[in-house]
């Protein structure tokens, strides 16, 4: 009896229906809190320790790939194993639920942002939250760096990105291709010093999956380059549409058509994860289009920080907040109009993401190889440092100085900042707890004293 209960633990489970895997993206979807980190440990727990649905050698082989990729690593994960298991439409399932209910639950924060931001309560939530993104930020910063900066060489780089940007002001883009190039020359010359891997195997075996070491490759994943360009031509003409129609609709300058266009960048330049591309929204969205403030920037990034789904749903935000404040609020009205914006901001966003695992997926099941990260992609991630850290010095600035350097310090800001950081660093507090509990501080602050 013993020996065949142990058997059946090791026995590979039964075929999954899509119907199967449609319920649990769904659940995963409103479940994934806790940053990319948090929801691989998710995804890892469910599909390779407790369904095994995928072996731990084929997960981090894919995970690999998704680490190379621009765009959220965690939802194009999700994206390949439902494609893996269930085609085309599995993937397109998979992505799309685990951004869905992050979506919902954005948009209706931000409604009552908008329309009951100025109540005293909610503004001083909103108030005890500012400088704890602040801490949220720093702990960015210093968790990628400690993981990036391997050698003496990739903090150079980091030192040279933060320069760039605090000091000469540098586009986002133009750092990023700076330090791609770095990467490329010095991996010829100084190739040790670019040998920072990424996730690896760790050799531990859950029993027999679905879809195990040694099942072979699909045949819907078998790698052709008829299918990688058909796919490829597919998501160029699916882009294409989109624009022609936001163009044919509401011209080339408008806010619907330009947030197209800039969040097609955006999503394109997301090597590092959402805090890398934070910089660059800010600088089109707040400086170049204003299409929000630097207070609600910060307030999208605290929003984004509390819901499931990636971080990069924060652009979600921005696109409701410029909607609700943009020309097309006047034709709309700024509820449908900050929803028609919010929606082409996280279409054009998540858009390159599932082209790329659907070009890219067959190549990396049929090969079966051990990626690592690049070292043009190594350079990148040391440079996401040292703009990071930019981006912590301005919220600080914002959040320190509310009315600029010629006023009063913030002195509460300061201290809550303080204490939110004690929370990250010393108490190892998940983000989440530290907003919340910065939030309520900050709403007796305002509200008692």
């Amino acid at each position: 009896m013993a020996s065949s209960s142990i058997k059946s633990q090791l026995d590979a489970p039964v075929s999954v229906s899509f119907w199967q895997a449609f319920t649990y993206w769904l659940k995963l979807g409103f479940v994934s809190f806790g940053g990319p980190a948090g929801q691989i440990a998710i995804m890892h727990h469910d599909l390779v320790e407790h369904k095994r649905w995928i072996s731990e050698k084929r997960f981090l082989h894919a995970l690999n790939y998704c680490m190379l990729l621009p765009g959220p690593e965690a939802q194009q994960l999700a994206t390949y194993i439902g494609w893996l298991m269930h085609r085309t439409w599995g993937g397109l399932v998979a992505g799309t639920l685990f951004v869905l209910p992050s979506f919902f639950i954005l948009v209706g924060l931000a409604y009552i942002y908008m329309a009951y931001g100025e109540v005293p309560a909610i503004a001083g939530i909103l108030y005890g939250i500012k400088p704890a993104v602040v801490a949220i930020v720093l702990f960015a910063a210093y968790r990628i760096g400690m993981r990036a900066l391997k050698n003496k060489l990739l903090w150079s780089i980091a030192a040279f990105a933060f320069f760039a940007i605090f000091v000469l002001k540098l586009p986002f883009p133009l750092i990023v291709l700076a330090a791609a190039s770095i990467g490329y020359l010095g991996s010829q010359f100084y190739p040790d010093y670019f040998k920072v891997g990424g996730h690896s195997n760790t050799n531990k075996h859950y029993g027999k999956s679905l879809i195990d070491d040694d099942t072979p490759t699909p045949r819907h994943a078998i790698f052709s380059w008829k299918k990688l360009i058909q796919i490829g031509l597919v998501g160029v003409a699916i882009w294409l549409i989109s624009m022609a129609a936001l163009i044919s609709q509401f011209g080339w300058n408008s806010t619907f058509t330009q947030m197209g266009w800039f969040f097609t960048k955006a999503a394109l330049l997301t090597f590092g994860g959402a805090y890398a591309v934070l910089p660059y929204v800010y600088q089109g969205a707040v400086e170049h289009y204003q299409w929000l403030s630097a207070t609600q920037m910060m307030d999208a990034l605290a929003l984004g920080e509390t819901t499931p789904g990636p971080l990069v749903m924060v652009n979600t935000f921005v696109g409701f907040v410029g909607g609700w404040l943009g020309t097309g609020a006047t034709h709309f009205g700024a509820f449908a109009s900050a929803l028609i914006a919010a929606s082409i901001v996280t279409f054009f966003t998540f858009l390159p993401s599932f082209v790329f695992i659907l070009m890219g997926g067959p190549f990396i099941e049929t090969t079966h190889g051990n990626l690592k990260l690049t070292a043009p992609l190594t350079a990148i991630t040391a440079a996401v440092v040292g703009v990071i850290l930019n981006l912590a010095l301005f919220f600080a600035y914002h959040v320190f100085y509310p009315t600029g350097f010629d006023g009063s310090l913030d002195l509460f800001a300061i201290s809550l900042s303080m204490v939110a950081l004690v929370g990250l660093f010393r108490l190892k507090l998940s983000v989440i707890p530290v907003i919340i509990i910065s939030g309520l501080i900050g709403m007796g602050f305002q509200l008692f004293i």
